[in-house]
């Protein structure tokens, strides 16, 4: 069975952004206050546990478009499993991409809620055997080390075979929007 899944994603630019701007309050109306909300199934992440389909797709929305990228579970069953559970949650709505490295690879996956991020730096997985190559538009979990994946995935913008042999483990593909990709602000770097 396929599945069609949505996420939405924010991008920082060193000089503004393209963040639509709130409408002003009408005169004499008090201005609303900002509620941060969280999901509260975001909070505990080993409540979030199902097993994702065996092919499915994620819909990034971002400020320099769209992209898409499937998933095949086969290739790394856990890594889709957490990835699953990530994008159904509301994970990645409102994160950035935070590290841009020219022909390497771009990441993201820091929560937009320090609050949701705390609960989840110790909730680790253990890795996958690498099936797939990290070849351009593939994605894969950021780790610290063997077993440290959490939430921080990437996405390849070269062909990075080098990375194979370290246990990075591709679990989807960039399938539509790869220029979408490729745009997405490099100035910072690391």
């Amino acid at each position: 069975m396929k599945k069609f899944l949505s996420a939405i994603l924010g991008i920082s630019f060193a000089a503004g952004s393209l963040w639509a701007q709130a409408a002003k309050p009408k005169p004499h109306a008090a201005p609303k206050k900002a509620v941060a909300t969280v999901k509260r199934s975001l909070l505990v992440p080993a409540s979030l546990n199902q097993k994702a389909p065996e092919i499915y797709k994620v819909k990034f929305t971002t400020t320099k478009g769209a992209f898409l990228v499937q998933v095949t579970r086969s290739w790394a069953p856990r890594g889709a499993d957490r990835f699953y559970n990530l994008v159904e949650n509301g994970f990645f709505t409102d994160a950035s991409f935070f590290r841009v490295i020219t022909g390497f690879m771009v990441q993201f996956g820091i929560n937009a809620k320090p609050a949701v991020n705390a609960k989840w730096q110790p909730a680790m997985i253990q890795d996958d055997p690498v099936t797939q190559s990290n070849k351009r538009g593939y994605m894969t979990f950021a780790t610290g080390g063997p077993n440290t994946r959490t939430t921080q995935v990437f996405i390849n913008f070269g062909d990075n075979a080098g990375l194979d042999s370290q246990g990075f483990s591709p679990f989807g593909q960039v399938i539509e929007g790869m220029d979408v990709v490729d745009k997405l602000y490099s100035e910072y770097g690391e």
